[in-house]
C-alpha cells in the first residue's frame, strides 16, 4: 500500500516534468488536435488515477472513532541534533477527504481545460503547472510533517505565480496593475507576508515541543502554557490569512481572476484557498488549547464574509463576482473554525469545491462562448444560446446561495447553527445577512448572464461550449445537488456522517439545540435564501431602474463597495508607495555606493595596484638591474641593522 500512495504525490510530478519536456521540445506548438488531446489526456490522466488510488484507502479505512492514521515513511530527510525529519506520507480521514476532493475536482478541471485552452501556443506548458499544482497541494495535504507541508505550502504559492501570470503579457485592469504578470506578483507577494508567520510558528513549536511531526505536535500541546499557545496559533492563523484569503490579506486573490479561468477554477475551488482551513482543522487539538486565537479567527472570518458579500453586489465582471463570493465563503469556513466547529468547516470546504468549481467553469464557458468578453452588462439572454452551461449555473447558483436541499444549503446552515448553538448571537446575526447578500448577487449574476434580452454586440455570437468542457460542468452540477446529504443536520441525523468521518482526525464540535430550534433555524435559513434569490431576480429582470436609482441615491455606499473599500488604495499609499521611497531613496543607493561599490572598488583598487608594478615590467634591462640593485642594498641595511 505504501507504494500506492507515493504514487499519489508521484504521478502529478510525472506529469509536470514531461509535460514541461514536451513544452520545452516544442511539442504543442503547433496547435495540432491531436497533440492537445494527447498533452491534456496524460496530463488528466495522472490525476485521475490518484483519484481512484485514493478512492480504494478510502473505502478500505476504518470509519470508527479511534482509528488511527497510517504512516507511509518514504525518506529519511534531516536529521541533525533534536531535528528529526523524514519525508513520510499521513493517511487519516482528513487527508483522505481532501485529497479525494483535490484530485477529483481537480481532475475535471484537467479535462475541461483541454477545450478551454485549445490553440493556445503554450498549451504544454499550462499543464505541466497544473500537474505541479496538484503535487505541491498533495505534499501539503498528505504530509505527516510542519515541514514537508510547508514545502507544499510554498509550492502551491509558486504555482500560482506561475499559473496567474501565465499570460504575463496580457493587460490586467487593478489597483497598480495593468499586466497579469504584476497580478501574479502581487499574489506571491502578498502570500510572503503570511508565511513569514508561519516559519516562527514552526520555530516555537520546535523550541518548546522538540518535534515538527503532526503526531509529535498533537501530543505535547498540552506541555504548552497558555501565553505560547496563544502566539503560535496566532502565527499559525495569520499565516493562513495569506494562503485563504482573510482580512487583511485577502488583496491577492480577486486579482488572480487574470490568470486563465481554469486557473481560478483550481486556486478557489479546490486547492491553495483551502490550505489555511486544513491547516488549522489538523492542528484543531492546538487552537483549542488558545481560546483568545479561537475568536480572534472567528470575528475575522465574519468580517470578511460580510465585507467580500458586499463588495461581490456592485461588480460587474463575471469573474470578480465569483471572486469575491470564495473570499466572502472562506469566510465563513473560518467563521466555523473559530467557534470549534472544525468538521463543518471541512464539509464546507468539500461542498464549496463543488459549486464553486462549476460556477468559475460555467464562467470559462461563457467567456469562451462570448470571445473573451467577461462584463455582465454586455451579456443577457444566454440561456438560448448555452442551455448546458446556462442549467449547470443555475445548478451551482442555488448551491452557492444555500437553496434549500442543495450541498451549499446543508453546509452554509450548519455553520450557522453552530454559530448560534455557540451563543454568539452577533456572529450569527452578521452570517445570517451574509447568507441574504450571497443569494442575492448570486441570483444578479445569473440574470444579468443568462435571462433577459441579449445586450451583446451583433457581432458576437455567442455559442456552447464542447463536450468536453461541458462534461465536466454536469458531473460538478450534480454534486453540487446531492454532495450535502453527507453532513445532515442533528434534527435529522443524530450523528452525520461527515462528523462521525472526521471525528478521528478532528475536533469536534458539540453545539446542543432543541429540535424546534433546530427546525427554526433550517426554516430562517432556507427562507432567506429564497428571499435573497427572488429580490435579486425581481430587480434585475423586471425593475433594473430601481438598481440604478439605488446607485444613485446611494452613491458614497455604492461608490465603498465598488472600489473595495479602498483597501487596495490604502495598500497602495501606507505600504507599497512608502517602500518604493524607500527603496528609491536609501535602498538604492546603499545598494549602489555601499554593496556594489565595495564590490567594484575592490577590483579597482587592485586594477590601479598592477598598473603601478606593472610600470616596473618595462622590459629594458638597465630597470631590471636597477630594481636588483635596489633590492640587494634593502636587504643589506635590513641584516646590518639587525645584527
Amino acid at each position: 500500500m505504501e507504494n500506492w500512495i507515493f504514487l499519489t504525490v508521484l504521478l502529478p510530478l510525472i506529469g509536470f516534468l514531461i509535460n514541461g519536456a514536451l513544452y520545452l521540445a516544442g511539442f504543442s506548438k503547433k496547435q495540432e488536435i491531436g497533440r492537445e488531446m494527447l498533452v491534456g489526456g496524460f496530463s488528466a490522466t495522472v490525476i485521475l488515477v490518484p483519484f481512484f488510488i485514493l478512492l480504494k484507502t478510502f473505502l478500505d479505512y476504518p470509519s470508527d472513532h479511534d482509528a488511527q492514521p497510517l504512516l507511509f515513511p518514504i525518506y529519511q530527510w534531516i536529521e541533525a541534533g533534536g531535528l528529526d525529519i523524514s519525508i513520510t506520507y499521513r493517511i487519516d480521514s482528513l487527508s483522505l477527504l481532501m485529497g479525494l476532493v483535490v484530485t477529483g475536482v481537480g481532475s475535471l478541471i484537467h479535462i475541461y481545460s483541454i477545450g478551454y485552452m485549445h490553440g493556445d501556443k503554450d498549451f504544454a506548458r499550462f499543464f505541466s503547472y497544473l500537474n505541479l499544482f496538484i503535487f505541491a497541494m498533495m505534499n501539503l495535504i498528505l504530509a505527516e510533517s510542519m515541514p514537508l507541508m510547508f514545502l507544499g505550502w510554498e509550492g502551491v504559492g509558486l504555482c500560482s505565480y506561475l499559473l496567474i501570470g501565465f499570460w504575463y503579457d496580457k493587460k490586467f485592469d487593478g489597483v497598480g496593475i495593468t499586466w497579469t504578470g504584476n497580478a501574479a506578483n502581487k499574489a506571491f507577494i502578498v502570500n510572503r507576508i503570511g508565511d513569514f508567520a508561519m516559519l516562527i510558528a514552526m520555530f516555537l513549536i520546535f523550541q518548546n515541543i522538540g518535534r515538527l511531526d503532526f503526531t509529535g505536535i498533537l501530543s505535547g500541546a498540552a506541555s504548552l502554557d497558555a501565553g505560547l499557545a496563544f502566539w503560535i496559533t496566532l502565527l499559525i492563523f495569520i499565516g493562513s490569512t495569506g494562503k485563504s484569503a482573510q482580512i487583511p490579506l485577502f488583496v491577492w486573490l480577486p486579482d488572480a481572476m487574470a490568470g486563465p479561468t481554469p486557473v481560478s477554477a483550481l486556486i478557489h475551488a479546490a486547492t491553495m484557498v483551502t490550505s489555511g482551513i486544513y491547516l488549522i482543522a489538523r492542528l484543531s487539538p492546538l487552537f483549542l488549547l488558545a481560546p483568545e486565537t479561537m475568536h480572534i479567527i472567528a470575528v475575522v472570518g465574519t468580517l470578511t464574509a460580510i465585507m467580500a458579500g458586499t463588495i461581490g453586489i456592485v461588480q460587474n465582471d463575471i469573474k470578480k463576482v465569483l471572486a469575491y463570493s470564495t473570499v466572502s465563503q472562506l469566510g465563513y469556513m473560518f467563521l466555523a473554525l473559530g467557534i470549534g466547529a472544525f468538521s463543518t468547516a471541512i464539509f464546507h470546504v468539500a461542498t464549496h469545491a463543488f459549486f464553486k468549481a462549476c460556477l468559475f467553469l460555467g464562467s470559462g464557458s461563457v467567456i469562451h462562448g462570448m470571445h473573451e468578453e467577461q462584463d455582465i452588462r454586455k451579456m443577457g439572454g444566454l440561456f438560448k444560446k448555452m442551455p448546458s452551461t446556462a442549467i449547470t449555473f443555475l445548478i451551482a447558483t442555488f448551491a452557492l446561495a444555500g437553496f434549500p436541499l442543495t450541498a451549499g444549503f446543508f453546509s452554509k446552515d450548519a455553520i450557522l447553527a453552530a454559530a448560534f448553538g455557540s451563543h454568539n448571537t452577533l456572529l450569527y446575526g452578521v452570517g445570517v445577512l451574509t447568507a441574504v447578500i450571497t443569494a442575492f448577487y448570486s441570483m444578479r449574476l445569473y440574470t444579468l448572464t443568462f435571462l433577459g434580452n441579449p445586450r451583446w454586440s451583433e457581432h458576437a455570437h455567442p455559442h456552447e461550449s464542447p463536450a468536453v468542457m461541458t462534461l465536466p460542468l454536469w458531473v460538478l452540477a450534480a454534486l453540487s445537488l446531492v454532495g450535502g446529504f453527507i453532513g445532515l443536520p442533528p434534527v435529522v441525523q443524530e450523528t452525520n456522517w461527515i462528523d462521525g468521518w472526521l471525528h478521528s482526525a478532528v475536533e469536534i464540535g458539540h453545539f446542543h439545540l432543541s429540535h424546534e430550534t433546530e427546525w427554526l433555524l433550517i426554516a430562517l435559513s432556507g427562507g432567506l435564501s429564497i428571499v435573497g434569490l427572488l429580490i435579486g431576480y425581481f430587480i434585475y429582470s423586471k425593475k433594473l431602474e430601481l438598481a440604478e436609482k439605488a446607485k444613485s441615491q446611494l452613491a458614497f455606499i455604492y461608490q465603498t463597495f465598488l472600489n473595495k473599500y479602498y483597501i487596495d488604495e490604502l495598500y497602495e499609499k501606507i505600504v507599497s508607495t512608502p517602500v518604493q521611497f524607500l527603496a528609491d531613496k536609501i535602498f538604492y543607493p546603499f545598494d549602489k555606493y555601499g554593496i556594489d561599490g565595495t564590490v567594484n572598488g575592490t577590483g579597482t583598487f587592485f586594477l590601479k595596484l598592477s598598473e603601478l608594478f606593472r610600470k616596473l615590467q618595462d622590459g629594458a634591462t638597465q630597470s631590471y638591474a636597477l630594481t636588483i640593485t635596489i633590492g640587494i642594498v634593502i636587504i643589506t641595511t635590513l641584516l646590518v641593522l639587525k645584527f
